[in-house]
Order: C-alpha cells, then structure tokens, then sequence
C-alpha cells in the first residue's frame, strides 16, 4: 500500500476523480484536492491560493509518490512546483498521461 497524492489543474476534476478511484481500487491511500476552483468556478483570494499550495506541499511530504493529472501534456506552473518539490524530495513521479487512464476501455 502507498500513500499518492493528486496533483494537476483544478480544470480537470474529472480526471482527478477517475485517477482517484482507480487508485484507491488499487489498495492505495489517495490524497485529493479539497475542491476545483477552476472547474466550480470558485474564486478565491491571493492568500487562499497561497495557503492551498503549502498545504499541497505537506501532502506531498505525507506520500509516497504523486501521480500528476496532465491531460493532453498539460502542466501549469503550480503543478511544475510541485514536481521539483516531489522529486526534491526523492518522491516517485508519475503521470496520468502515460497511464491507462489516459485511454480509457470503451
């Protein structure tokens, strides 16, 4: 069992709930986002947002690995953050890209 923490753009919440169920089926304990601001259309402040990113740090610090929710390539600067962070920190990297979810069974 390992501990993965999601990590990606808030604009893809569908994505970060296939990658979490497909996880967590897999017998691992899966850190999320607490919500999608860009998908809900939350706004939030500069503060909030810089609150959300250190939290996001500790929950890498708590895993063992992230697995990094980049449809189409997609990688924003925050989520680029948070890889250096991860692999700063001898944790695995993987990528919803170049997993099966990627391409999903019809």
């Amino acid at each position: 069992m390992k501990v993965i923490t999601l990590c990606g753009s808030t604009k893809f919440k569908k994505q970060f709930e296939q990658a979490n169920r497909y996880l967590t089926l897999q017998g691992n304990i899966v850190i999320s986002l607490a919500f999608f601001e860009q998908s809900e259309g939350i706004e939030i402040t500069e503060e909030q947002a810089e609150l959300l990113g250190n939290l996001h740090f500790r929950k890498i610090d708590m895993s063992d690995e992230i697995f990094v929710i980049d449809v189409s390539g997609y990688i924003g600067s925050s989520t680029e953050k948070e890889i250096e962070y991860a692999i700063n920190n001898g944790k695995i990297v993987n990528y919803y890209s170049k997993s099966e979810l990627a391409y999903p069974f019809r």
